[in-house]
């Protein structure tokens, strides 16, 4: 429907979901809709990466789990996350041997995922695929502002990424939220250039220009 819109005939379904999030996501009212909380953000592991990689293969074996499947009963997986060539997704797929269709969307990767994984399944070309992202707050700070070990002061207005990931299996069968549709956004930008206020930056897109939203139910 026009040059942004695409509508799925067999409306594929997200058959089931899995997601893990830190300790200060759990804190509040979101916390009691995570399946896995987390009480130490380094998931035991020795990097804030490596943990982030983690938390991504949590959430990808949770969603085929939770469907009743095991691995070899997926097709693909659709996923990406915000560090240098969405490392912790390559990572954590590489220890599926499911192929893998990496994606970057920053905050609208779990929407881009989705998308995709829509199509693929609508279409016919996969039956089963899992779409996943997730991030992690410290890593984040690494790759986009300054890495906590220097201390650096960070102002009161200044996002926190979240610390935490989803994964969600979409096929054609089953049940569950069907996918009817998926609009494709445009990027514009409004010239916000504090990398300490990124939610001015985002405010636009989260009131008119979503970068991929859906029609469900």
């Amino acid at each position: 429907m026009g040059n942004q819109t695409i509508y799925f005939k067999h409306q594929p379904r997200i058959v089931s979901v899995s997601t893990i999030a830190g300790t200060k996501e759990c804190a509040g009212v979101i916390g009691r809709y995570v399946e896995t909380a987390l009480s130490d953000d380094m998931f035991g592991e020795s990097t804030f990466e490596k943990a982030e990689c983690k938390m991504l293969s949590t959430v990808i074996d949770g969603a085929i789990k939770n469907a009743g499947l095991k691995r070899k009963d997926v097709d693909m997986i659709v996923s990406g996350d915000l560090l240098n060539q969405i490392i912790s997704a390559s990572f954590a797929a590489r220890d599926f041997s499911i192929p893998f269709l990496g994606v970057y969307g920053a905050c609208s990767t779990m929407a881009e995922s989705l998308a995709v994984a829509a199509a693929f399944t609508d279409g016919g070309y996969r039956r089963r695929v899992v779409a996943a992202t997730g991030s992690h707050f410290a890593s984040a700070e690494r790759q986009y502002r300054y890495p906590l070990e220097l201390g650096t002061t960070r102002p009161p207005q200044s996002q926190w990424t979240v610390t935490g990931a989803g994964g969600a299996l979409v096929a054609c069968e089953g049940d569950g939220i069907k996918i009817t549709a998926a609009t494709l956004g445009k990027v514009v930008d409004y010239g916000i250039t504090d990398v300490n206020n990124m939610g001015a930056a985002m405010a636009p897109e989260s009131a008119i220009i979503t970068p991929c939203s859906y029609g469900v139910r």
